[in-house]
Formats: structure tokens, sequence, C-alpha cells
């Protein structure tokens, strides 16, 4: 029997979801994934900076396939303002789901205070969240680890920060 798992009004059928990978999970990746049974899946991630989103290579993370009925799109940012307007342009362009990317270790990441480095940073977390809540209407969730470095194990601190957000 599969479980079944509601985040607002998605209800997710599976137990295998496709995590957004740079370069990896592109729509056609995606209708594969979904074809063999991933009950969700993933864009690949985007940066919350939407004047980057004029390349092709971005342009694509913005496609869906027919058969995602669920438009997942990760985003990668520490700026609120900034998060919220490319959640809202992520969604005027068809998603219906918007992920936070708060795992990514790499340095290019992690140097604009994004991906696992933002878990450093509590306070931004919940402003992030906090802004995101109110001004986006589709649910809103978060990739972590267990915290931004292995010293400073935090992603129960960051769970109850995102719950408190709504």
């Amino acid at each position: 029997m599969n479980p079944v798992l509601q985040i607002g009004p998605h209800t997710i059928k599976g137990r295998v979801f496709l995590a957004p990978m740079a370069g990896v999970t592109d729509a056609p990746f995606r209708a594969l994934c979904a074809r063999f049974g991933a009950a969700l899946t993933f864009s690949e991630m985007i940066t919350s900076d939407v004047d980057l989103w004029q390349t092709e290579k971005t342009k694509t993370r913005l496609v869906w396939a027919d058969n995602e009925p669920i438009r997942a799109i990760q985003l990668a940012g520490s700026d609120p303002k900034s998060l919220v307007y490319a959640a809202q342009v992520a969604v005027d362009a068809g998603a219906t789901w918007i992920d936070i990317n708060m795992g990514c270790p790499m340095k290019k990441v992690c140097r604009v205070w994004a991906g696992s480095a933002l878990m450093s940073q509590p306070i931004c977390v919940a402003e992030i969240l906090t802004a995101l809540v109110k001004n986006i209407s589709v649910p809103i969730t978060l990739k972590t680890r267990t915290g931004s470095n292995l010293e400073n194990r935090n992603a129960v601190e960051i769970a109850h920060i995102a719950e408190d957000c709504g």
C-alpha cells in the first residue's frame, strides 16, 4: 500500500520523490521519473535573483512535463524580498509548490548565504519563511541538512521555525 502525504492542496501518493539536482532534474528527466513511479519531482535549483533568469539554461528550469500535476520548483537565496519576488514569478509561470534550498553545501551557493549556509542564520530563516507564507499562495517547503556544518547541527530548530511560520 502506498502512503499518502498531504501538503497544502497536494495529495502525494507514493514513497518515491525525485530531489532537485542541478544539471539533472530537467523536464524530460522528471517526466521519465514520474512515468516510472516518482510520486513527486522537483525542478533544478534556481537562484532567487530573477535578473539571472533570462538565460536559456534557467528558462528551461521553468518548464514542466505534462505528467507533472505538482509543479515543484526549488529556489536558493537569502534575501526575503528577492525570494518572495522569485517565488511569485515562478508561481505565475505555473509552479504549484516552492521549495527553499537550505541544503546545498557548494561554495558558490554558501558564499552568498544561501543553501546550507542559511541554516546558520535562524533569524533570517524566520524572516524568509514569514515573508513567503504571507505572500505566496502555494505550499512552501524546505530542503535542509542536519546543520550548516558538522559542528552546528540545528535542523530541529529550523524545523520548529518553519512550523511556527506556517
